[in-house]
């Protein structure tokens, strides 16, 4: 099995050709506890995380229509620990199902320019999105330490199809008449969406594991500010923020935290600048086989300062969402490398100025496998 009563079990090390992966002159730092969760942290996070810390897109309505540029439940379990040095790659689809009424589908319609708020016209609709979406996530780990930590880049491209659709009536009062208009608006995109690179410093001490990330939007993507939904959002972004693991491969429970801020610029089709966004994603994992694991996530999403620029008829507009749901993985060898497979969705609740809807994450990730601990030598 792979959990015994001392951890991991060295039967699941050598059927796996796992070993800790240890930079030049840091081994004797390194007690048993450490040198079990390089092990495991390595393989399940390298495969898990390589997937979740790079996608950070969405079928956007942009973020006037209350989508951020930070796709919540981007970071996952593992999210701080060490992964293997080397290059790996993930791939997820990712489907989302949405669905707003009020300011939201109003927003939406003001941008490409169906209703102009005004003291005297009322907009009754609501608005409906899914969203079919693709991943591609190159990694690379350096060997070599920086600051005493471990360095990651991660670049993310997306391509996939979204559609929305928006009923509603207009209610607009000229004295002595009331006049009302019903519209019915359906759209859809396929297309390439932003480029999102980002970059980690991870550090491990024990069962306890540190990060810093950066994040990015390069705004190339498939956007039309005329067009009810889009895959680019319109506009550049920066994200920063830090994370936390605690993973005990003795028991092998496993808890991630990581937060965040972003800051948009402004996108200048629509003189539109997005406030300041704050974001906690959150994961925990038990290992209940050598090869199978699950746990629950969730994310805390919330817009801490207001919209602005002449294109933010609403106001303020800030926008905040909560989530939670299950996730579950499979680890298993690719030849002389490693695969997981990992399943986890959200379902989104206490949202404000802000579509709600459930989430669905499916990713195949595949890393180098560690090197096999060196032979004992044979008895005499």
């Amino acid at each position: 099995m792979f959990l015994s009563s001392n951890g991991i079990s060295t039967e699941w090390i050598c059927e796996f050709g796992i070993a800790p992966t240890i930079s030049k002159g840091q081994g004797s730092a390194m007690n048993g506890i450490q040198r079990k969760a390089a092990t495991r942290g390595g393989v399940f996070r390298s495969a898990l995380i390589v997937g979740a810390i790079a996608t950070a897109g969405t079928p956007a309505w942009s973020d006037e229509g209350g989508v951020s540029a930070w796709l919540p439940g981007t970071f996952g379990s593992m999210a701080a620990a060490p992964t293997v040095p080397g290059w790996a790659l993930a791939t997820v689809y990712y489907h989302t199902s949405l669905a707003a009424g009020g300011n939201v589908a109003a927003s939406r319609e003001i941008e490409i320019g169906r209703f102009t708020p005004t003291a005297t016209a009322n907009l009754s609709a609501n608005l409906n999105a899914t969203g079919d979406l693709f991943f591609f996530a190159p990694s690379y780990t350096f060997a070599t330490p920086v600051l005493g930590g471990q360095a990651a880049i991660v670049m993310t491209s997306i391509f996939g199809h979204a559609n929305a659709s928006v009923n509603g009536t207009l209610t607009a009062s000229l004295p002595p008449f009331t006049v009302l208009r019903t519209d019915a608006i359906n759209d859809s995109v396929t297309g390439f969406g932003d480029l999102y690179p980002i970059a980690t410093l991870k550090w491990n001490q024990g069962v306890n594991n540190w990060m810093v990330y950066m994040n990015g939007d390069i705004p190339v993507g498939a956007y039309d500010r005329t067009r009810l939904i889009n895959v680019g959002i319109g506009h550049g972004a920066v994200d920063g923020g830090g994370g936390y693991t605690y993973f005990n491969p003795q028991t092998g429970v496993e808890f991630s935290a990581v937060a965040g801020f972003t800051y948009n610029f402004k996108n200048t089709a629509t003189d539109y600048q997005n406030g300041v966004d704050s974001h906690l994603d959150l994961a925990a994992s038990k290992f209940i086989s050598k090869q199978v694991f699950i746990g629950a996530v969730g994310y805390v999403y919330n817009q801490i300062t207001g919209d602005s620029g002449s294109g933010a008829k609403l106001g303020a507009f800030k926008s905040r969402v909560e989530a939670i749901g299950p996730q579950a993985g499979y680890i298993f060898p690719v030849g002389n490398m490693l695969g997981v497979l990992n399943l986890k969705g959200y379902w989104e609740f206490d949202a404000e100025n802000r579509a709600k809807g459930w989430n669905t994450w499916l990713t195949f990730a595949i890393s180098a496998a560690p090197p096999p601990s060196p032979s004992r030598p044979p008895g005499r």
